[in-house]
């Protein structure tokens, strides 16, 4: 596991001491983010901090990722390439984005169906590499059975496979994006997910049907694990080294380009993983705030009444007067439970076979 450890060392390297780079090189150019008018009136003080920091993040995994095959010197999987590949072009649709809202001095940037355009290239192409590449036990990256913490009975056709994974993709890319409102909260929820996953990688190599003689109900048929974890591991140590800078308050935001990018990694990983579903509970507080706006959006629109002061959830409980540090920490903890729920039913399903 010495390449876990470099990859994620390397990454928290990386990302901690260049992203002060980062700043001074996107304020020279006036990079500076653009704030909604609807929004809290207290982020108007944020007006101007550079943005776009994502590239940060996956150019430190990417980092990371790259030494790790040199310490021992190990070629890349097709498993790991493909989720550096969804987190890498979404993060370039995400910079896009970025880009438009620094460049018309706007707070909106790509129109959303162009948007959900890119996004969904990115995951179509994903989705058929996933059932690509089979290796010398028959396995392709991902599986078209729908999975939980393993495989399940309900196997999907290759078309409906890919539109899946474009669900996932799509859905999980923009529920970072909408955590994504309050200074280190996508950013430190994202350690804890990307920590799971190494987890889950990890305990998958260890009890891989390829080195249990005879396979047992409890051995896992996932393919390059190891690689995952380690990709896993230089995401963690990317975002680490970002929170130093995105803590309250923040020098530096991700951006589209950091969230679209963490996002996309994250549903590459639970579909890799073949812990697809798991990624409810994992990334719980994900979903809880993307519900937020679901329960806003279609409530107004029936009733004209508004069940929140603002969605997502976090901008509800600002107009409610709570401090940004208090909801940023408040909502860490909803993160760690969920985080830890996640685990302990991935454990119990090992331990009750």
């Amino acid at each position: 596991m010495i390449a876990v450890l470099v990859s994620g060392a390397i990454a928290l390297v990386v990302s901690l001491f260049g992203t002060p780079l980062a700043i001074r090189a996107l304020v020279r150019r006036g990079y500076g983010q653009l704030i909604r008018d609807d929004g809290p009136t207290s982020h108007h003080t944020k007006r101007g901090t550079p943005t776009m920091g994502g590239a940060v993040i996956i150019l430190a995994t990417l980092g990371g990722y790259a030494v790790a095959h040199l310490v021992p010197i190990r070629l890349p999987t097709v498993s790991g390439l493909l989720v550096l590949f969804l987190m890498t072009g979404l993060g370039l649709v995400g910079m896009a984005d970025d880009y438009i809202k620094i460049s018309k001095q706007r707070s909106l940037g790509l129109r959303a169906w162009t948007k959900v355009v890119g996004q969904g290239l990115v995951a179509v192409l994903f989705g058929i590499g996933a059932l690509m590449f089979e290796n010398d036990r028959g396995l392709t990256p991902a599986s078209a059975a729908i999975s939980f913490i393993r495989d399940s009975a309900i196997v999907l056709p290759a078309v409906l496979f890919v539109l899946w994974a474009f669900f996932m993709i799509i859905a999980t890319s923009n529920a970072v994006n909408l955590t994504d409102g309050l200074d280190g909260l996508a950013t430190g929820t994202s350690v804890m997910v990307c920590a799971a996953y190494m987890v889950v990688a990890a305990w998958q190599l260890g009890q891989s049907c390829e080195f249990m003689s005879p396979a047992t109900p409890k051995c896992y048929e996932v393919r390059d694990s190891r690689d995952l974890a380690v990709v896993a591991a230089a995401l963690l140590g990317a975002c680490f080294g970002f929170l130093w800078w995105n803590a309250a308050p923040a020098k530096i935001f991700m951006g589209d380009t950091g969230s679209l990018a963490l996002g996309g990694a994250i549903a590459g990983l639970a579909i890799t993983t073949r812990t697809e579903l798991l990624l409810v509970l994992l990334g719980g507080l994900f979903a809880i705030i993307t519900t937020s706006v679901i329960v806003q959006v279609g409530w107004f629109k029936a009733t004209g009444k508004r069940v929140f002061r603002m969605a997502p959830l976090q901008h509800h409980f600002e107009l409610k007067g709570w401090g940004e540090v208090t909801i940023v920490i408040r909502f860490w903890i909803i993160a760690g439970l969920c985080v830890a729920l996640g685990l302990g039913v991935f454990y119990a399903d090992w331990v009750t076979r």
